[in-house]
């Protein structure tokens, strides 16, 4: 028959190798499906990276099409006339560590919306009082070629502001959304941006990579989630030996007193 476990130093011990296990198990958990999210996270920019370097194999004449009937990053060529008075100034975006904007420039089109053409990285001139300058004077129809894709998101809500309504143009905005751009413009605007080729004129600094985190950092991360998982194993498995230790000895001194 099975004695009981004596109360005093000894039954502290066990619940603190419990408790400890507990704590132990459900940390390695997480960390072992943070590697995980990180790793599949890792799968998707790998295929999204490859899509976009699809999408540069051949050049799709869009003519009167909308831009949802072609894949994402296709280069296209479009037609239509650049609205140089009324352009965009997207904030918080930078080139090679540098703070700047992605200037957005409207294409109106002969089917009667506009799509919105990323022109490229301009520099931040040190006071948001002083806007660069990237007016489009007299501005004839144009050929473009670019890649069809989608405006910047934000991770966070609070990093994003829509055009303020009485300012004037160019208008400042923080990872806004299409209808909020579509309503400062007073025009309906295509669901995704064209991203300007380098070296077509009318552009600034063009330097595009499909969007998000490379590949390899995801991974990275996975790997160290998974040895922080390896790490509390190990951790678990040394308290887990003194507390052992330690409820040994503990027992003896019970049993001496007894």
């Amino acid at each position: 028959m099975r004695t009981p476990l004596p109360p005093g130093p000894v039954r502290r011990a066990v619940m603190r190798v419990l408790a400890f296990a507990a704590l132990a198990l459900a940390g390695a958990a997480l960390c072992v499906r943070l590697g995980l999210w990180q790793w599949q996270r890792g799968m998707q920019r790998e295929a999204e990276t490859a899509r976009f370097a699809r999408g540069s194999e051949r050049l799709v004449d869009l003519g009167a099409r909308a831009v949802t009937d072609v894949p994402l990053y296709q280069r296209v060529r479009v037609q239509g006339e650049l609205d140089g008075a009324h352009q965009f100034l997207l904030d918080n975006r930078t080139w090679r560590g540098r703070a700047g904007y992605e200037v957005l420039t409207p294409l109106r089109r002969r089917r009667g919306d506009a799509l919105l053409v990323d022109r490229g990285w301009v520099p931040f001139g040190g006071t948001r009082a002083s806007l660069p300058e990237v007016g489009l004077a007299g501005a004839p129809p144009a050929t473009l070629t670019g890649r069809l894709a989608l405006l910047p998101s934000a991770g966070l809500a609070s990093g994003r502001a829509a055009p303020a309504a009485g300012a004037s143009w160019p208008k400042v905005a923080s990872y806004p959304t299409i209808p909020e751009l579509s309503a400062a413009l007073a025009v309906p605007l295509s669901s995704r941006i064209l991203l300007l080729d380098p070296g077509t004129p009318f552009g600034y600094v063009r330097d595009w990579q499909a969007p998000g985190l490379p590949a390899l950092r995801h991974f990275a991360y996975a790997i160290q989630w998974w040895t922080f998982a390896a790490l509390i194993v190990v951790v678990w498995g040394v308290m887990s030996v003194r507390l052992r230790l330690r409820l040994r000895r503990a027992a003896r001194i019970e049993g001496a007193r007894a």
